[in-house]
């Protein structure tokens, strides 16, 4: 059996293991969510004062709110793409973008 080449579906899923079934997929969601965490923190730091705004969605929403929105609609997003359309998540990932400016912007 030879080895996946590197970037391609297999090698991102290629298990890691055998705890956990831990995959490259996987390391790269924790480190964006610790990094996206870690981003908000530095911007809090270096730009105190994030006061609620009232938004599009009618309810006082803070930087962290508005992150921790734009993760949980992110993740409504994926799934339905992959329960509408299947695989490529391309799509999905551009929707997602766009539903995270939105939700920063407007929210």
């Amino acid at each position: 059996m030879e080895a996946p080449i590197m970037f391609s579906a297999e090698w991102w899923q290629q298990p890691l293991g055998s705890w956990m079934a831990w995959n490259r997929v996987s390391i790269a969601f924790f480190i964006y969510i610790f990094g996206s965490i870690a981003a908000m923190g530095m911007w809090e730091y270096f730009s105190p004062g994030g006061s609620p705004r009232r938004g599009i969605f009618g309810l006082d929403t803070t930087r962290g709110d508005r992150l921790f929105i734009t993760h949980l609609g992110s993740a409504f997003i994926f799934l339905a793409w992959l329960g509408f359309l299947g695989t490529p998540l391309w799509g999905a990932v551009i929707v997602a973008v766009i539903w995270g400016f939105i939700v920063f912007r407007f929210a």
